[in-house]
């Protein structure tokens, strides 16, 4: 998920930049900032921060053949 934000981040700031505007607040939404923004999700989804709940709890539990299947 943080990397789709990332994505999506990085989209907008060169977008911003390509058609040259800084939406009305030049400080707060400037290609640096949003570059930075998106560095940010990128470096939090390959840190592994969001990725859900991983264990033993979770998807497919039982590895191997159940019995009384066939």
């Amino acid at each position: 998920m943080l990397a789709i934000l990332a994505a999506i981040v990085f989209g907008l700031a060169l977008l911003l930049d390509f058609l040259n505007t800084n939406l009305g607040a030049p400080d707060l939404f400037n290609y640096q900032t949003l570059s930075l923004i998106g560095f940010l999700l990128l470096a939090l989804y390959l840190a592994g921060v969001g990725a859900g709940p991983r264990g033993a709890g979770g998807g497919r539990w039982y590895r191997g053949r159940r019995p009384g299947r066939g």
